[in-house]
């Protein structure tokens, strides 16, 4: 079979391929609200779990910036539902049911001891929390005793390893959180009946991911599909070679740099990219969360600041990315204090190429409103930006 030729994008051409493969500038979704987001896991594979609560958690702005009508109980009615689950994709995720069995791979390795944990294996004490939870049914960590010295990074108690070990490794899944805090219950309660638990070949795991990546993104080197993922990058590369030799992914020429690409996705060109909306998007966010790839093929150098000490920040502790007219346009740190029901905008930097500050600052304004109604205030305070001008811009339209 001929290996068809290399197709050559333009930086715009790529951009906007992976904006529409990342659904974050698309049309109106149908359906139910709950529908539309259950739809949003199921195409992006995974929604990233994090703590930082300055604004809405990463895992609500991410889906409420693919399913406007998405409410915070979507989550949890789904994990009741059993249509999504919690386990780690290069992070701690909800991902989709369907997807269980690919999971396994990563289970089985830490249960054989080919990937390690962040804890040493408490078996005595594994075996003990499992019988409990057997016998009792779903429990959180703090239904535990502390026995034993607090350890590790996390000053974390034994009971909590080894809940984290049990859940990691597959024998423990978490059924349900409360404030947050994770529920936990024996695999087989959990799942729903029919579900699919065979472990995948190597080949056919690399296969999913490579088809579950290139669907989500667009297109992507072989280390971007195989990121923060252990034991995997050799299978990659290897069902990369076998599936461009079987016209089941061509490659593509961006800025000299050589990409993989589903045949179907070029046609992604002739479909609309919706430019004048504008998205505030997590640092989070499935769109961005490799920052050398964004800064390869957006040209936007992106830090998360919240990890660097105060002194050396330079947009703040939590900015975040602001993507308009197809590009990333801002960088906007802000939070919601929720005494006061008052969205504070500490510092709003606007990238040097933004041109079109008038038409932006209107545009922001109207997303704005939304993302104060979704953070549950009822006000916006403009305390900092750069340039200096777009603050007035800004509450002028505010008012």
């Amino acid at each position: 079979m001929e290996v068809k030729k290399t197709e050559t994008l333009s930086n715009k051409e790529a951009q906007k391929i992976i904006l529409l493969s990342q659904k974050v500038l698309t049309e109106k979704n149908t359906g139910s609200a709950l529908s539309a987001t259950l739809d949003a896991i199921e195409h992006l594979g995974y929604i990233q779990i994090d703590t930082i609560s300055v604004v809405q958690r990463a895992h609500h702005h991410t889906l409420w910036n693919r399913n406007p009508r998405y409410q915070t109980t979507h989550l949890s009615e789904l994990i009741k539902e059993k249509k999504v689950f919690e386990y780690w994709s290069h992070a701690a995720a909800y991902l989709p049911i369907k997807e269980f069995r690919y999971s396994l791979p990563k289970k089985k390795d830490l249960a054989i001891g080919a990937q390690k944990h962040w804890y040493n294996p408490n078996k005595k004490l594994m075996q003990q929390v499992l019988e409990r939870i057997t016998k009792e049914g779903p429990l959180m960590a703090k239904d535990f005793e502390n026995t034993g010295k607090k350890k590790g990074d996390w000053t974390t108690k034994p009971t909590k390893q080894a809940l984290e070990y049990l859940f990691m490794q597959g024998d423990l899944m978490i059924s349900s959180r409360k404030n947050f805090h994770k529920v936990y219950d024996i695999t087989e309660r959990v799942l729903p009946e029919n579900i699919n638990t065979s472990l995948p070949s190597p080949n056919e795991y690399a296969r999913f991911l490579i088809k579950k990546y290139l669907n989500t993104n667009g297109l992507a080197q072989s280390n971007e599909i195989a990121y923060l993922l252990k034991n995997i990058k050799p299978n990659i590369t290897k069902a990369l070679e076998e599936m461009l030799l079987r016209n089941e992914i061509i490659k593509c020429n961006v800025n000299n740099k050589i990409y993989y690409m589903l045949p179907n996705t070029i046609n992604l060109l002739n479909k609309p990219l919706y430019r004048s909306k504008l998205k505030i998007l997590s640092p989070f966010d499935n769109l961005l969360i490799q920052r050398k790839r964004m800064q390869d093929l957006f040209n936007f150098d992106y830090l998360i600041e919240c990890y660097v000490p105060e002194a050396k920040r330079k947009y703040g502790y939590f900015s975040l990315p602001i993507l308009w007219d197809g590009k990333f346009a801002a960088r906007m740190d802000c939070k919601a204090h929720r005494k006061d029901k008052t969205l504070h905008i500490n510092n709003l930097v606007l990238e040097p190429s933004l041109k079109k500050i008038d038409e932006f600052s209107i545009t922001l304004t109207k997303e704005l409103k939304k993302f104060k109604e979704f953070n549950n205030c009822d006000s916006i305070k403009v305390n900092r930006t750069n340039p200096t001008n777009i603050k007035q811009l800004i509450e002028k339209q505010l008012n």
